[in-house]
């Protein structure tokens, strides 16, 4: 369990370096709006990385073995873009930084990959959802850590030195890849690209209901992605410091998110998956609209902590049943592939959806932008609805 923390820790560390902490940096320097929104689009390995993770499967790096080899050129990878990022210049050379972030984003997308499949490989069957859980609490740590505590060294550092800083609490999950275990290979490594490739695919679209089951995964958090997306940049128009953003989003946010993680897996014992998907579902959305109502209060301290925190607890129990639904729909012989395919629609909506953000927010202002986001959760949930009416599985 300690190692799978640690490598949550690793795997939530570069992620909002290039979402939360850039916005932040980008707006500091007058960039407009469009192309902050824009900047989204470097996360786009997220959603791509089912495309070579069958490669991750089948070669083996001669050193340290399948998934530690690959995990540790990963972490290296993450340590170096990082650095070339923070030393980027994203108002005389946008481009180069659009560049570094998307290396940042590519290496950190690889590392997901290869963590996911040693996860499920690493733990017995019956421990795989305290492990799920110790995961999320680590990769929590690690945003809160990148995100909130990055915004509040900016108030005192400069930008350049809070990502080399970054870049070096990247050294923990390094030595946790070169002193942990290699996971037994119980099914054997594919015999060529083609196994690799062909087989996971086959195996997951024989299921009755996969085109249904890839198309939820997509919509099911659409809303509460997009909204998030451009709350950095809202927070700083309302008039909230860098330190406020920083103490009172990330920490309440942080600690409910991880309550809701605990409450939502808690409480899907009772409840279900499907039903649990429901459930969390409508209350995101509902949390989403909370938004709405700040952007009209005003920056008033007190409302911001409230809607962070029913915004955070709803989005942890929503993740808690999404994780659980998509490792059930994961065959355990062909884990890192499915579950790249999976996971990497689940970050859709991160980069594509979000890209407009920035000019939807201008547009509509932002009582009405936080409004839309809200109905845009609707159809995930229309989704949800087929798949209960035709799975074999009630809905329980």
């Amino acid at each position: 369990m300690g190692i799978t923390f640690m490598m949550g820790f690793s795997c939530g560390l570069p992620l909002l370096l290039t979402l939360t902490l850039l916005q932040a940096w980008m707006k500091a320097l007058g960039v407009d709006l469009s192309l902050i929104g824009l900047m989204s689009l470097v996360g786009l390995p997220y959603t791509l990385k089912f495309l070579w993770a069958p490669f991750v499967d089948r070669y083996v790096p001669p050193f340290l073995g399948r998934r530690r080899g690959w995990l540790l050129m990963a972490q290296i990878g993450i340590v170096l873009a990082i650095i070339a990022l923070g030393w980027s210049d994203p108002v005389r050379y946008p481009l180069w930084t659009g560049w570094t972030a998307l290396l940042v984003s590519f290496f950190s997308a690889t590392q997901d990959i290869v963590v996911d499949a040693y996860r499920r490989e690493h733990l017995p069957t019956e421990e795989l959802g305290l492990g799920s859980a110790v995961y999320v609490n680590g990769y929590r740590l690690a945003m809160l850590f990148s995100s909130g505590g990055g915004l509040i060294l900016a108030d005192h550092l400069s930008f350049p030195m809070v990502y080399t800083m970054m870049a070096a609490c990247m050294v923990p999950g390094i030595l946790t890849t070169l002193l942990a275990p290699e996971p037994p290979t119980e099914s054997g490594v594919p015999k060529s690209l083609r196994e690799a490739v062909i087989e996971p695919l086959r195996d997951f679209f024989q299921k009755p209901l996969a085109i249904w089951i890839l198309s939820f995964i997509l919509l099911y958090k659409i809303g509460d992605t997009m909204a998030n997306a451009m709350t950095i940049p809202f927070y700083l128009d309302l008039g909230f410091s860098k330190t406020e953003i920083g103490a009172v989003v990330k920490l309440f946010g942080f600690w409910a998110t991880l309550v809701g993680s605990v409450v939502g897996g808690m409480w899907l014992l009772k409840i279900g998956i499907m039903k649990g998907l429901w459930v969390f579902g409508f209350l995101q959305a509902i949390s989403t609209a909370g938004f709405s109502l700040l952007a009209v209060l005003g920056p008033v301290t007190a409302m911001l902590a409230a809607v962070v925190v029913v915004e955070n607890l709803t989005g942890g129990m929503g993740t808690a049943a999404y994780t659980a639904y998509m490792a059930q729909m994961t065959n355990k012989r062909f884990t890192a592939t499915q579950y790249a395919l999976l996971s990497s629609l689940m970050g859709v909506p991160r980069v594509i959806a979000s890209a407009p953000t920035g000019y939807m927010a201008e547009a509509s202002g932002w009582p009405w932008f936080f409004l839309w986001c809200t109905a845009a959760a609707v159809p995930g949930l229309i989704v949800l609805y087929v798949i209960g009416k035709r799975s074999l599985e009630p809905l329980q």
